[in-house]
């Protein structure tokens, strides 16, 4: 079943307001505890010689792989590498907290440390970290029956209760209210230099309907047939038959990333006043071997900091609510959305290899990192999954490989492989922009998921040219990414 979650302001007074911070400490402290428990066994469990034998000896054959992952998994339970066992561990140390923490809310930080190393353990992670002073900002329950509950519009948290403010004029937020909660989650946001404090209810089924109080028609809705979706690090083209679009992912965050970078340059000339003894004559700040460097921090330098935090909120925020938008108008198009398989990951790491460009320089190593973070490409699928999930479809990955996208000519069938700086193909005569022609060619794609519809392409190529025609003359003259090349 499918659940949503709609996030309402909390009435705080401030005596609630330091427990409520009190209890993110306790939360912090106990997830941090659970850290070090489980690290120590983590770190003796790959010592032994079995374990490291039967990760070598993984293919990527999942019915011989089967026996071997079998094998790794005992191993894992037998050093407690399972939830079952964190939630045993953090049943111990809840104990000396349960007038602020309760039994369901630690298991959930439990359940949270034993998400990461299961990436972790799967080569979706690197490393487990421990969490830093006001890091932790948020804290779930398990249910509405016990822990943190919401009794008639009240947060209700051990001998916690905290009003709601809950608008009923609001169509949605009384739609929703009338759907059964699944569980809590308490949310502590840095908003102008002071904390605020929200619940988020999750509530099961599909969420309400947006209507327009005007026109009384729903705001969101589905359309019908195929849309191709060409994502990259920083841009989306769009192709379905109603329209034909390349957009950037998140335009309004640069702004915000502007501002950072500004205020990021101004800690830096605050750091270097205060700490002069901690930097050698080239800039470089000295080595110190184990000894942990200290740093002091003056009045500007702390008020810089609290600026950062507010931004990386409103960076958040507003990235968030772009692709909550965009999702909307990608799924208007079409109930059928097919996109290339991406690994993302893949493209944040640097490059192994050193290597020389024509003039003899050497190239960045650097990727696409900073692009990634800033525009979430990622985020914005999982949200066009989310929403077409409430229609009962999902997104469809077609084989990136075995398709081939980019370098797909439909007129002739051929492949023609391509620099990434070449940012329009011609097909005699015909100019069209490559993003968005490979938007075209994966909504067509045909039922295997790896090879091109001719007949489709064929069939539907008029109608894309026009749009995209139309599409150019919109983005002409405008400040466009290098990207585009419009």
């Amino acid at each position: 079943m499918a659940n949503f979650i709609v996030e309402f302001p909390l009435k705080t007074e401030k005596y609630q307001e330091d427990i409520l911070n009190k209890r993110f400490e306790i939360g912090r402290q106990i997830y941090n505890s659970l850290v070090n428990v489980t690290q120590k066994r983590y770190k003796e469990m790959i010592k032994t010689k079995k374990y490291r034998t039967l990760l070598s000896s993984l293919t990527e054959n999942k019915k011989s792989d089967k026996e071997i992952w079998k094998q790794i998994n005992d191993i894992r339970k037998q050093y407690g590498m399972s939830e079952y066992s964190f939630h045993e561990d953090v049943k111990q140390m809840q104990k000396h907290f349960k007038d602020n923490i309760d039994s369901f809310t630690a298991q959930k930080i439990a359940t949270t440390l034993w998400k990461s190393y299961d990436k972790l353990f799967y080569g979706n992670g690197k490393e487990i970290y421990y969490k830093k002073y006001g890091e932790l900002n948020s804290l779930e329950g398990k249910s509405n029956k016990t822990g943190i509950r919401i009794i008639n519009d009240t947060l209700v948290w051990n001998d916690l209760k905290i009003p709601v403010v809950i608008d009923y004029d609001n169509y949605y937020e009384y739609q929703a209210m009338q759907c059964d909660i699944c569980y809590n989650r308490i949310i502590r946001k840095y908003v102008r230099n002071k904390y605020k404090y929200y619940v988020q209810i999750v509530f099961k089924g599909n969420p309400p309907v947006k209507v327009d109080t005007e026109t009384g028609k729903s705001k969101h809705y589905i359309g019908n047939g195929d849309v191709g979706i060409d994502i990259g690090t920083r841009t989306i083209a769009i192709s379905s038959q109603s329209d034909v679009k390349i957009l950037e992912l998140a335009d309004r965050v640069q702004n915000i990333e502007n501002q950072k970078q500004k205020l990021l340059r101004k800690m830096d000339r605050s750091r270097r006043a205060t700490n002069p003894d901690n930097y050698n004559e080239d800039g470089t700040v000295k080595k110190q071997g184990n000894k942990k460097v200290k740093w002091n921090k003056s009045n500007h330098y702390i008020k810089y900091q609290k600026e950062l935090k507010d931004l990386y909120r409103k960076q958040a925020d507003i990235r968030k609510y772009q692709h909550e938008c965009l999702a909307n108008y990608i799924i208007s198009l079409g109930n059928k959305i097919y996109v290339e398989k991406m690994n993302f990951a893949g493209l944040q790491k640097r490059a192994k290899n050193t290597e020389k460009n024509d003039n003899g320089k050497f190239k960045r190593k650097k990727r696409f990192g900073k692009s990634l973070a800033n525009k979430a490409p990622s985020m914005l699928l999982a949200i066009i999954d989310r929403k077409l999930g409430y229609y009962g479809e999902k997104l469809i990955e077609i084989n990136t490989f075995e398709s081939k996208a980019s370098q797909f000519n439909h007129f002739d069938g051929t492949y023609t492989k391509k620099s990434l700086s070449q940012r329009w193909n011609d097909f005699n005569g015909i100019k069209i922009q490559r993003d968005m022609y490979s938007a075209f060619l994966i909504m067509n794609i045909s039922d295997d998921l790896k090879s091109f519809d001719i007949d489709k392409c064929n069939d539907r190529f008029e109608n894309f040219y026009r749009l995209h025609d139309l599409e150019v003359e919109r983005l002409m003259g405008k400040k466009n990414l290098r990207s585009i090349a419009i």
